[in-house]
């Protein structure tokens, strides 16, 4: 193990001596009664069975709307990268990647190799990408990040899975609610929220704005979110859920800079070059409307068996001026996925048993122009793309005696694209065609062992295997061509865990170690005129440790609450007092074999992946209502190239979030908060462009920010 680990392997070599509490220690009563106050136990819902964590041999992270409420809610990146082993970068303003345990290789833009979930709805694509910049932070409620390659119930992917829920009010609340907020540059946030429920369901509607004129050149952006969700739970057996989504968006596009234009002038937008013009002059930006309409019904057949199936559809009209060319694309997409649960006995001890399918398909009709100033000039190629792609899975947990539990799963997919050229004015003369790309079934097993050892402290290991295939972006990227090699990453996982609850529940703590190895790695490369093109490079070893630590440092006398199962992190516990709680990461990426352009870059290490992030902070909260949340996180620097001639410096930064939250009149909530980003004003960049033409590397990230608001609510 690399030296940098030291730090988890005397973790784990000490907490042996402190397992001594084999239950939840007794309230302290020396000093007059303790009102201890259990809430219910975590559970994970990423495998389908709604196990408690403690309970779940898979390495899993959990961002709650209380820790989503400690940053800024104009974007997710801050919140998400609480999780260890899990970054979310965002390049421009609402231009989001995200990686899970994995680097940034194929991710020029948008999530690849990452399957999402909203609501049990597929947020994925059917085409692999993902459009979570559809989505505003202050709507969600929810998010759990099962790491490395999950293909036991949820098909392709080597990265993980990401399960997205919005806020749910409580049985017997009703709610009105009004907020605005304001910030630097140009920051300013509407929202409306009502909601209702009862035992039998609920129903919210929540109009989200935010518009910003940004931080660099040519970063503004505008977005419109409405999101209406439902649940009823009917007489008998059935369960009815209903969830809308519709986004207006549009943001605009800087451009990457070199090293000498970012140190010159971090705020400036892509200059033009001899060969390509600037950002500015060729208006690059993003535009979309999309809807996206599930349903879900639940039924109980039985004390034993259930069944859950969701039908979703969605459509969207993206336009998008690049610096040459202008794409106009309209898609259609739907699906469905079904899920049986059912429970026995085996040999006297409880079985679970799962299995289930997922099809989605897409139509998507992609015209591509020249770019003229932000206006579509003359026709360069006309295209219809239809994808179809499906998977079918099985899943079973035995508990054994002695607080063991094993799990086997696997899954089937299967995956197809078909791209027909209507119109062809980039070859002379015209070259129409009409291609169907098949890609091989896949089978992704996974098999995994967890033993209890005391009621709070539990150990698993798993293996587990998994297959990406290349998105219809990189399948046909924007220079027109098609890319007709381009092979799925494989991969297979080994890990091992710990995580618990030690010295009388004060201290949560979850420590995962993994040995990730992928064949036919997928890199990317941009040519002069900032087209990413793909390409498969050999294999890679992603090797590392993740830990994350939690505890109350101070709490009120009489206060003290126990909360056992839920997830070590921040904000995983509420009540007054003084928490502490840090995440880290250690990763040893590197290439395999990997030759290219007559370099040989074997064993290097992996592009655009920092070896040590950190993020650390406290929860402060009084009585009164008042709260302080003050935050630092740190990246160390990573290469730019797969040469490992070019590196991004390492950075610390530092923000806090403040204000006061009250109930007066027991009916009328009121929040005030104010917060900075950035405080010391470091120049870094968030969002790189790996193996950029001309070093265009650098997309800097704001610097010394300020943001306010107020909330204003009535409950009844």
């Amino acid at each position: 193990m690399p030296h940098h680990s030291t730090p988890i392997l005397l973790l784990l070599t000490t907490l042996p001596a402190a397992l001594q509490a084999q239950s939840p220690a007794p309230p302290d009563t020396t000093n007059g009664p303790v009102v201890v106050q259990r809430l219910p136990e975590a559970t994970v819902v990423g495998y389908g069975q709604r196990l408690p964590l403690r309970r779940t041999a898979a390495a899993v992270g959990v961002v709650d709307a209380a820790t989503v409420g400690r940053f800024s809610e104009a974007n997710l990146t801050q919140a998400v990268n609480t999780l260890p082993g899990v970054r979310l970068e965002e390049r421009a303003t609402a231009s989001y990647r995200l990686s899970v345990r994995g680097s940034m290789l194929r991710s020029p833009f948008g999530v690849r190799n990452v399957k999402v979930y909203y609501h049990d709805i597929p947020f994925t694509e059917a085409s692999g990408s993902t459009p979570l910049n559809l989505l505003d932070p202050a709507q969600l409620g929810r998010i759990e990040v099962v790491k490395g390659p999950a293909g036991s119930a949820y098909g392709a992917g080597t990265g993980g899975v990401v399960l997205l829920g919005n806020r749910r009010p409580q049985p017997g609340q009703a709610r009105a609610q009004l907020g605005f907020g304001v910030g630097s540059f140009g920051l300013r946030r509407y929202q409306a929220t009502a909601e209702t429920a009862t035992d039998h369901g609920f129903i919210r509607a929540q109009y989200l704005r935010q518009e910003l004129q940004g931080y660099r050149q040519q970063s503004a952006q505008r977005r419109d979110v409405l999101a209406l969700d439902g649940e009823l739970a009917a007489p008998g057996r059935h369960t009815l859920g209903l969830h809308l989504l519709y986004t207006d968006l549009r943001y605009q596009l800087p451009g990457g800079l070199t090293r000498a234009q970012f140190n010159q002038n971090p705020r400036q937008a892509r200059p033009g070059t001899a060969t390509a013009p600037g950002t500015v002059a060729q208006r690059t930006f993003y535009a979309s409307r999309t809807t996206l309409l599930g349903a879900t019904h639940e039924y109980r057949f039985s004390g034993r068996l259930t069944s859950k199936t969701t039908l979703y559809g969605t459509g969207s009209v993206i336009r998008t001026p690049y610096l040459v060319d202008f794409e106009r694309n309209t898609q259609l997409g739907g699906g469905g996925r079904t899920r049986f649960d059912y429970r026995t006995r085996l040999a006297g001890q409880v079985l679970r048993l799962a299995a289930g399918a997922e099809l989605q398909t897409s139509f998507e009709s992609s015209r591509n122009y020249q770019n003229q100033a932000g206006a579509p000039g003359p026709l360069r190629y006309d295209d219809e793309i239809g994808t179809l792609t499906g998977f079918a899975f099985g899943q079973a947990d035995w508990e054994l005696p002695r607080g063991w539990l094993l799990t086997a799963a696997a899954s089937y997919n299967r995956l197809r694209y078909r791209v027909h050229r209507l119109q062809d004015a980039l070859n002379t003369p015209a070259q129409p065609y009409d291609v169907t790309r098949t890609f091989r079934p896949e089978v992704s097993p996974r098999l995994a062992v967890l033993k209890e050892l005391t009621p709070l402290v539990s150990a698993y290991a798993s293996v587990s295997t998994g297959f990406s295939p290349p998105t219809e972006e990189e399948i046909r990227p924007s220079d027109g061509s098609l890319n007709r090699g381009l092979q799925a990453e494989r991969g297979r996982s080994y890990e091992l865990g710990l995580r618990g609850e030690v010295l009388g529940q004060r201290l949560k703590f979850d420590v995962a170690a993994y040995d990730f190895r992928l064949r036919n790695t997928i890199v990317t490369r941009s040519n002069e005129q900032g087209t990413q093109l793909f390409y498969n490079a050999g294999h890679t070893r992603q090797r590392g440790v993740e830990a994350a630590l939690s505890g109350w440092l101070w709490q009120p006398q009489g206060r003290r609450e126990a909360t056992p199962g839920r997830p070590a992190g921040p904000a995983a516990e509420a009540g007054p007092g003084l928490r502490a709680f840090v995440s880290y990461a250690y990763n040893h990426y590197r290439f395999g074999r990997y030759e290219s352009g007559g370099a040989d870059f074997s064993g290097h290490r992996l592009t655009g992946t920092a070896p040590h992030t950190l993020t650390a902070g406290l929860d402060f909260s009084a009585l009164s209502g008042f709260y302080l949340s003050p935050t630092t996180s740190h990246q160390a620097r990573l290469p730019l190239n797969d040469a490992n001639t070019d590196y991004a410096a390492g950075y610390w930064v530092f923000g806090a979030r403040g204000g006061w939250r009250h109930t007066l009149f027991g009916k009328l909530e009121a929040e005030l908060y104010a917060g900075l980003d950035n405080l010391t004003d470091r120049r870094y960049s968030l969002g790189n462009d790996l193996n950029a033409f001309g070093g265009r590397s650098f997309q800097p990230a704001p610097g010394r920010s300020y943001y306010g608001g107020a909330t204003l609510g009535w409950r009844w």
